[in-house]
Order: C-alpha cells, then structure tokens, then sequence
C-alpha cells in the first residue's frame, strides 16, 4: 500500500484512529498498522465502543480511557453524507431545518468535542499530527456548482473549527500540525450514487494517499486543507 510510511513522525510513533469501524477509517487502521515505524495503534469507534461523537459525555469518556498516554498522530474518519436515510438536498426547497441540524451535528459539532477533548492527549515534544476528514465541497471558494447545501455548509464550519482549533494549539504545541483532509472520491456504498464519471479509488488506496500528504505537511505548519495528493485547497 503506498504512502503509508509516516517518515515525518517518530520512529515507534503512536497513533489513534476515531472512527475506525467506517470504510476509510478501517482503511486508515490498515495502512498505519503496515507501517513499521508505528509503535501502537489504537481504534474507537461507535460499534465497537459505543463513541458518540455528538455527545461530549461520550467523547470525554473515550479522552479519558487513554488518560496519561499521548499520540503523535490522530486521524478522526468520522462524518456522514447520508443521515437516518436523507442523502443531500439539490436545491434549497428541498432544505429541511432537522435534516440541517443533524449534518451539523455529527460532521462540525462531533469533530469540534472530539478536538476538545483529544488535543490534550497529543505529544508536545516533537512533531504531531492531528487530522480530520473533511470534503472538497466544503470549500466556499471553490464551490461552482451548489447544491448540497447542508452537507457543505457542515464541512465548511468544520473546516472554520480546524482553522481556529490550529491557531489557539500552535501556542502551547508549534510541533503540531492540524489539517483538514479531502479524500476524493472514495468506493464506498455512499459515494456510489454520487459518482457518475469521477474516477473512485478504493478505501485502502485513500487511505495510503491521505497518509502521504499528512507526512509531506512541513513541521509546525498547520491549520491547512489538504486534498488526497497533498495539494492544497482553498477555503
């Protein structure tokens, strides 16, 4: 699998996956497992242990099993297009306040507690990364084509949260990088509707890509949006 070596990191680095139990989470788990330089992985997730990332009680109970440890890299896979059934609204008379609320909720608000309670947790000694998965379309700049209005705008102020989680880190932690991650277009059951003629890779081959651009991140540059192919996107 290419790209999975993490160079950048320390040698016997550790690491957490959040959301591993998702396509590209489980995908992440894989290639960080390959790589030898990692010297511990750890996973949470909602089916294997009941992590609701939405509920900060749940996400500060999860913090505190790892209480005393510290990471050097965190790559949070969470996040949905599809909610309780309700893929991405066309247009905005298709607009749904509770659909709205529930993108917000697990895409930004989820993210922004597990940041919370996780930045805490990251090495401060060397060189640290903290990543999260977000979307192209969450970019304003680059949005040509609207639609989806609720599931970009969650994106975008997951991105915003990223940016200023970055900013207040770099402080107290300019070893750490934090970055908001474009996968592109991964094969998984939700982007097939979506796809049409885009080119879709697999979620080992993502992952792999994903981990190579986080390892070309320079040392203590950090609040970016990286693409798969460690290009940067606008915000």
């Amino acid at each position: 699998m290419p790209g999975t070596d993490m160079t950048s990191l320390a040698e016997g680095y550790r690491a957490l996956v959040i959301g591993a139990s998702g396509g590209i989470g489980s995908a992440f788990c894989t290639a960080i497992e390959a790589d030898p330089r990692c010297g511990g992985l750890e996973a949470l997730s909602r089916r294997a242990d009941g992590l609701e990332i939405a509920d900060e009680a749940s996400v500060a109970e999860a913090a505190q099993r790892f209480s005393g440890q510290s990471f050097d890299l965190i790559v949070c896979a969470t996040g949905a297009l599809h909610i309780d059934g309700v893929g991405a609204e066309k247009t905005i008379r298709a607009l749904d306040a509770e659909v709205m609320a529930r993108q917000f909720s697990v895409n930004a608000i989820g993210p922004a507690l597990l940041l919370k309670h996780f930045l805490p947790l990251m090495t401060r000694d060397r060189r640290a990364i903290f990543a999260c998965l977000s979307a192209r379309v969450g970019s304003i700049g680059d949005n040509h084509i609207g639609g989806w209005m609720s599931y970009r705008a969650s994106k975008a102020a997951l991105n915003q949260i990223l940016r200023t989680a970055a900013i207040e880190a770099r402080r107290k932690n300019p070893l750490l990088s934090i970055a908001a991650l474009h996968p592109g277009t991964v094969a998984t059951p939700l982007s097939e509707p979506y796809a049409g003629s885009n080119r879709r890779v697999a979620a080992e081959e993502a992952a792999g890509n994903m981990l190579s651009a986080l390892n070309g991140i320079a040392e203590g540059e950090t609040g970016i949006f990286l693409a798969y192919d460690g290009s940067r996107i606008e915000w």
